[in-house]
C-alpha cells in the first residue's frame, strides 16, 4: 500500500510554498536565506507574506533536498 506523502502549505496569495517535512533534510538554506520567512521556532513556521513573490522562488529553488516546492494560484 502507497503512503500518501504528508505535506503542508502557505500562502502569500501570489504563490502557495509547499513544504514535505519527510524529505527535509534541515540544511537551512531556507532560515539563512530569507529569515524573516522561515522561522523554525514560529507557528505557522512559513510566513510567505514576509517576501516577494520572486524572492521566495529563488530562494525554493536552492533547497538542496527539494522539500520545499512553489505553485503559482490563480489569478480569479
Amino acid at each position: 500500500m502507497e503512503q500518501k506523502e504528508n505535506f503542508k502549505e502557505y500562502t502569500n496569495g501570489e504563490i502557495t510554498v509547499v513544504w514535505k517535512p519527510s524529505k527535509c533534510i534541515h540544511a537551512g538554506v531556507c532560515v539563512k536565506t530569507l529569515p524573516e520567512v522561515y522561522d523554525p521556532k514560529g507557528k505557522p513556521w512559513i510566513k510567505p507574506e514576509m517576501a516577494t513573490t520572486e524572492q521566495l522562488k529563488s530562494q525554493i529553488m536552492k533547497c538542496p533536498s527539494g522539500a520545499l516546492s512553489f505553485y503559482m494560484n490563480r489569478k480569479s
